[in-house]
C-alpha cells in the first residue's frame, strides 16, 4: 500500500540512515502502545475515521506531518497511503534550531529525540521509511507540492512564532477539501498554538471541524458534510462522548473517546504473538474483524437488552478484549 518517490532538494534517501552506525540500543517495540510519544484513543479514532472516509470517497492526495518526535502518529499515518500517493514527514530531529527560543524548547522538550529513533520505531512497523526532511518545518512550502495533500498533521514547535507559518504552509499543500490537524491547540504550556489556532480560524478562513482534548481538525473548505457524517457515525458507535457548540459563529464538534473501541493497530514485527491469544493490533489500520464483531454484539445488546444487562454485557465484552 505504501509508495516511494524521488526525493527533492532537501530530503534524505530513507536507506542511507536507517542502519545507523552508533552503539546505542534502537527501540524495537513490540506494539503500537510501545512507542513512546502522546497520541490518545480519541485521535487514534478520528484518525481512522477521517482517513478512512477519504479513501471511501476516493478523495486521493499525500499526506504529510510537521513534526514527528518518534513517529507514533507517524505510523498510523503510514497505514493509510494508497498506491501512487507521498508521505511526508518534516522533523529537526534533535538538529540545531533555527532560533534561539526554539532551540530551548528543544532542550526542554524533546532531548531525547533523534532520528535514527524514529527510524527504528517506524521500520518496526513499515517495510519503508516515508520521504523525510531532515529540516525546519520552514522549508515546507518549497519541498511539498501546493494543493498536492489531503490530510496534514502539524505537531512541530510550540512558538506562536513558528506555528503560524505551519499553519500557513498546511494552508498552501493541501486540496481544497482536505484535512488539517492541529496539535495541542489548548494545553496550558502551549499558548502560542492556541493563539495561532484561533487566529487562522478568525482571520485566515480556517474552518473547524471537530477537536479533541489534545487536537484541532479543521478545512478551508466546506467543514458541514465531513461533521454531519462523523456525527452520526461515532453517535452510531454509542461509546464516544459528542457535544454541538457554536463558536464565533462557527459549528463545532467536541468529541471525548477515552473509553471507545479503537481501531486495529499497525502489527509491529517484534511483536510475540500468544497461542490461543486474539492479537489486539493488527495489519494496517483498517480494523479487523474481531472488532468488528465485538462493536456489532455491544450495538445489538443495547437495542434489544434491558439498560442495566446491556451494561454489563459491554464491560464483559471490553474485559475480554482488554486481556
Amino acid at each position: 500500500m505504501t509508495s516511494t518517490s524521488t526525493p527533492r532538494a532537501g530530503a534524505t534517501d530513507a536507506h542511507d540512515t536507517a542502519a545507523g552506525d552508533g552503539q546505542e540500543k534502537l527501540p524495537q517495540p513490540r506494539s503500537f502502545r510501545e512507542v513512546r510519544g502522546w497520541f490518545y484513543n480519541t485521535d487514534i479514532v478520528l484518525f481512522d475515521w477521517l482517513l478512512s472516509r477519504q479513501d471511501r470517497l476516493e478523495q486521493r492526495g499525500d499526506l504529510l506531518e510537521m513534526g514527528a518526535y518518534l513517529g507514533k502518529s507517524a505510523i498510523m499515518l503510514q497505514s493509510y497511503l494508497a498506491p501512487g500517493e507521498t508521505f511526508t514527514v518534516c522533523d529537526l530531529f534533535g538538529s540545531a534550531a533555527p532560533s534561539a527560543s526554539n532551540e530551548r524548547e528543544m532542550r526542554g522538550s524533546y532531548s531525547t529525540l533523534t532520528r535514527r529513533g524514529f527510524e527504528s520505531n517506524f521500520l518496526s512497523f513499515h517495510d519503508e521509511l516515508p520521504r523525510v526532511l531532515h529540516a525546519p518545518t520552514s522549508v515546507v512550502p518549497a519541498e511539498v507540492e501546493a494543493g498536492s495533500c489531503r490530510f496534514v498533521h502539524v505537531d512541530a514547535s510550540h512558538l506562536y512564532e513558528h506555528v503560524r507559518p505551519d499553519i500557513a504552509a498546511a494552508r498552501t499543500t493541501l486540496r481544497p477539501d482536505g484535512l488539517v490537524v492541529l496539535d495541542d491547540y489548548r494545553s496550558s504550556h502551549t499558548p502560542g498554538v492556541a493563539c495561532a489556532t484561533w487566529q487562522a480560524v478568525l482571520e485566515d478562513g480556517l474552518r473547524p471541524v471537530c477537536v479533541s482534548a489534545q487536537k484541532f481538525y479543521g478545512t478551508w473548505g466546506d467543514p458541514a458534510p465531513v461533521q454531519d457524517e462523523l456525527h452520526a457515525a461515532l453517535r452510531e458507535r454509542g461509546d464516544c462522548w459528542l457535544q454541538w457548540q457554536d463558536v464565533a459563529g462557527h459549528r463545532l464538534l467536541l468529541v471525548g473517546a477515552d473509553k471507545a473501541e479503537i481501531p486495529q493497530l499497525p502489527r509491529s514485527r517484534h511483536a510475540k504473538s500468544r497461542a490461543g491469544a486474539r492479537d489486539s493490533e493488527g495489519d494496517g489500520a483498517r480494523g479487523g474483524r474481531g472488532a468488528a464483531l465485538s462493536a456489532l454484539s455491544r450495538r445489538t445488546a443495547r437495542e434489544v437488552l434491558p439498560p442495566v444487562i446491556s451494561r454489563h454485557l459491554s464491560r464483559v465484552l471490553r474485559g475480554a478484549r482488554d486481556r
